[in-house]
C-alpha cells in the first residue's frame, strides 16, 4: 500500500510517500480501516522531526488522525463490523504506527462511527483537535453556562473548535486572532469578541469587554505570558494549557494563588480510552446536528505530506501564521 513514512527522525524531506506493507488481517480488538482522509497536526511534526522523542516502528507511517471505511474487524471487535464508516486518532504515538496511508490497524477502542452526515475530510479534522478541545473544557477547566473563556490563538484547529464547543455551552466567548480575516471567520464560528492582537493589544481589550476578568483562559501559543494571563483572570480564574513543551516562563506565583486560581495542563493522546470515547460521542452529536463545524484550511493529496508538513511547521514553529484551520490529506 502506499504510505507518507519516515526511516529516521529529522526535517520534512525526510517522508517518504512510497509502499510499506499493508497491516496484516486484524486479531483480537483490533479493526482494519480503509483511510479515506487523515489530517495533520503539530505534534506529527514534533514527532517526525525528532523534537518529540518516542520510539518508532521501522519504517514510521507518520500520522494521527483517520476516517475511513472498515475493511475487517479482529474477533474481540463488539461495536464495529465490515462496511461502518468510522473516524478516529491517538495514533502515530506511544510506538503506534500512524495514518497517513491507504490502510491503518487500531486497536477498536480508538474508533468510533461517523455520522451518515458527516463527511471523511469533516471528521478527520476534528479527530486530535475535537478531542483535545473537549477534555481541556470539561474534564479539566469544568467551563459552566455564563462564564467567560478567553481562546488565545482562535483560529488553528484548536482554537477554532474551543470557540464552537465554548458557545455550545453557553459561554461568552472572546478570541484572538491575527488578521481581520480571520476576525471574522472566528466571529462567523460563534465568538463574541473577536480581537486581532496585531493591531490592539488583548489585554487592554479584555479590560474593557469584561472588567472583571474571564473565568477560563485556553492557551495554543507555545510560550505562554503568564504575567498577562494571571492579570486576567477572574476570581478562581482556571488557566488551560496544551502547547508550548520547552517553554520556561516566568510565573506570578503571589497573584495567581491569592486569586485562587488553578492551571491545567494536559496532552490528549495520555488521557485514558474511556475518557476519549466519551468526547468522541459528544463530538458526533454536535457534528450530525451540524453546530460544530471543523475549520479546514486546505486539502492536498497524501502524496505531498513532506509538503504539509512544511507549511504546519512555517505556521506553527515558525509563527508564520498561515494556516486558518486543519491540512487534510487524501489517499
Amino acid at each position: 500500500m502506499k504510505a507518507a513514512y519516515i526511516t529516521a527522525p529529522g526535517p520534512a524531506e525526510n517522508i517518504v510517500f512510497g509502499d510499506v506493507p499493508k497491516p496484516d488481517a486484524p486479531t483480537g480488538s483490533r479493526v482494519l480501516v480503509k483511510v479515506n482522509a487523515v489530517s495533520l497536526n503539530p505534534i506529527d511534526t514534533y514527532i517526525r522531526s525528532g523534537l518529540v522523542q518516542m520510539d518508532l516502528p521501522k519504517p514510521f507511517v507518520v500520522g494521527c488522525d483517520f476516517a475511513g471505511v472498515v475493511e475487517a474487524v479482529g474477533p474481540d471487535v463488539t461495536a464495529l463490523e465490515p462496511g461502518n464508516r468510522v473516524w478516529g486518532s491517538n495514533q502515530g504515538l506511544l510506538g503506534r504506527q500512524g495514518t497517513f496511508a491507504e490502510y491503518v490497524s487500531v486497536d477498536e477502542c480508538f474508533v468510533y462511527p461517523t455520522p451518515p452526515n458527516v463527511t471523511d475530510e469533516q471528521a478527520a479534522a476534528v479527530a486530535l483537535v475535537g478531542i483535545t478541545a473537549h477534555l481541556g473544557l470539561f474534564r479539566d477547566a469544568k467551563l459552566q453556562r455564563g462564564e467567560t473563556i478567553f481562546v488565545n490563538g482562535a483560529s488553528g484547529g484548536v482554537g477554532s473548535t474551543v470557540v464552537q464547543m465554548s458557545k455550545l455551552t453557553g459561554a461568552r466567548v472572546i478570541a484572538t486572532v491575527g488578521s481581520p480575516q480571520k476576525a471574522e471567520a472566528i466571529l462567523n464560528l460563534g465568538a463574541d469578541y473577536a480581537i486581532v492582537y496585531r493591531a490592539v493589544e488583548p489585554n487592554l481589550a479584555l479590560r474593557k469587554i469584561t472588567p472583571g476578568g474571564v473565568n477560563v483562559w485556553w492557551e495554543t501559543t507555545r510560550e505562554p505570558d503568564f504575567d498577562k494571563i494571571v492579570a486576567a483572570l477572574a476570581s478562581r480564574g482556571r488557566i488551560v494549557l496544551m502547547a508550548g513543551r520547552d517553554a520556561r516562563p516566568p510565573f506570578p506565583v503571589g497573584p495567581f494563588y491569592v486569586k485562587g486560581c488553578s492551571v491545567h495542563g494536559f496532552v490528549m493522546f495520555t488521557a485514558h480510552p474511556d475518557e476519549q470515547r466519551e468526547a468522541a460521542e459528544d463530538i458526533n452529536e454536535w457534528l450530525a446536528a451540524g453546530k460544530l463545524k471543523p475549520r479546514i484550511d486546505r486539502v492536498m493529496p497524501l502524496a505531498e505530506a513532506a509538503a504539509a508538513h512544511r507549511i504546519q511547521e512555517e505556521s506553527t514553529i515558525g509563527k508564520v501564521g498561515t494556516l486558518s484551520g486543519k491540512i487534510v490529506l487524501k489517499p
